[in-house]
């Protein structure tokens, strides 16, 4: 092995064990994402809520929604027989994610099934446009909960406590129907200012129960002193029945597929493979340069046989011997012509000319000229013999060229 080759070895070892020795100690930093996925045990996820849910709906039939949309989930349980019309489930629909993960034509279709006495429990920071639309109330999002920041049940009946909450940016309800909405729960401070961020409203022969705070069902909030209690306040109002959750873009979205992922997810480890992968690319450019040997330039081969005929024209033109080149520019044209358009030269008549005219697309006229002075040279004498090699010359160019 190269001397060389060693070296770069070594030192590339070097910083992989230091980097591995420096980041043995330290603590993995705290993943603040807020993905909202069952899978992730980090603050903003779901895996608290998913083992607990159980035991907060209890005898309540939950059935998950991940492999499908709610359109296509839904849309197959409903019986379109003319003498029914209406879903084959009864129940929940439930969903908790922090942006709106619900698509336009999947949230008409819960609207649809809530139109046939159903319900549906949405917790979310962004509500689908449809939505706003039909039930008219707007929200905003210029509230920041802190540590200090409370939210709290309208029933006292329910719950008199204030819970704190921690999360990033959480929306309230500005605009809402105030005939037909029914104000369920609030945030903020009950001294001083409150936002709405849990209604109920009524839609055709069922209900929407919308909660605008999902921070409240993460990792971070259920297990932090008592504030799982109101988590499960909250989703008190779910009405008996059968809940179907619909978790699809909650549960393997962020895990990764490349066999790297282990790497990718150890900070120490994904610096020491970034640096081995530069450590590579410099000693394999370097190498390059001081390896690759000198590419010799070839130069072409020349082209003896267009010597060889200049050659040869050159020696009868300069023994003037014109009358065996026009003799010669004539054989080779007439073969040419046999070869390439297979037309017989026995006989350079009329026949001839068009049949040439018809196969190469040149000028009848320009044919006609060549072919009488060929039929010319063959059967008269001429003195002027070097002004016929010229004349036959150009004619013959005009053909074939």
């Amino acid at each position: 092995m190269n001397k060389n080759i060693k070296i770069y070895i070594s030192v590339l070892v070097f910083i992989f064990i230091l980097i591995l020795v420096s980041d043995y100690d330290k603590p993995k930093p705290i993943d603040w994402r807020p993905t909202y996925s069952v899978n992730d045990k980090i603050p903003f996820g779901l895996y608290v809520f998913d083992k607990e849910i159980g035991g907060i709906l209890k005898k309540q039939k939950i059935q998950r929604i991940s492999t499908v949309t709610p359109y296509e989930f839904l849309d197959s349980k409903y019986d379109e027989d003319s003498l029914v019309e209406t879903y084959s489930v009864k129940g929940t629909f439930v969903n908790i994610s922090v942006q709106n993960n619900i698509d336009d034509q999947s949230m008409k279709e819960i609207m649809y099934f809530v139109s046939h006495g159903n319900n549906a429990f949405l917790s979310m920071a962004n509500f689908p446009k449809p939505l706003l639309d039909s039930l008219k109330f707007e929200y905003t999002s210029n509230f920041r909960p802190t540590d200090s920041s409370l939210v709290w049940m309208a029933n006292k009946k329910l719950s008199r406590k204030a819970y704190k909450s921690t999360g990033d940016i959480a929306d309230y309800f500005s605009k809402i129907d105030t005939l037909n909405t029914i104000v369920l729960g609030y945030q903020g401070n009950p001294k001083k200012k409150k936002n709405i961020n849990f209604i109920k409203v009524p839609y055709k022969n069922g209900n929407f129960f919308l909660h605008i705070h999902p921070v409240a069902f993460t990792n971070y909030n259920l297990l932090k002193k008592d504030r799982y209690q109101y988590a499960e306040n909250v989703l008190s109002y779910i009405p008996k029945g059968d809940v179907f959750w619909y978790t699809k873009l909650q549960t393997d979205e962020n895990i990764s597929g490349s066999p790297l992922r282990y790497i990718y997810s150890q900070p120490a480890l994904a610096w020491a493979f970034y640096l081995f992968l530069i450590g590579m690319l410099i000693f394999m450019i370097f190498n390059a340069k001081r390896k690759q040997r000198i590419v010799p330039i070839l130069q072409p081969l020349s082209n003896l046989t267009i010597d060889f005929t200049k050659t040869i024209g050159n020696l009868y033109y300069q023994e003037g011997d014109h009358k065996n080149i026009i003799d010669k520019k004539i054989i080779y044209f007439l073969e040419r012509i046999r070869t390439e358009y297979l037309i017989d030269t026995t006989k350079l008549d009329d026949e001839f000319v068009k049949k040439l005219h018809h196969k190469t697309g040149k000028d009848e006229k320009d044919i006609q000229e060549l072919v009488f002075l060929i039929n010319e040279h063959r059967n008269s004498y001429h003195d002027s013999i070097e002004q016929d090699l010229i004349r036959i010359n150009n004619a013959i160019e005009k053909i074939i060229h």
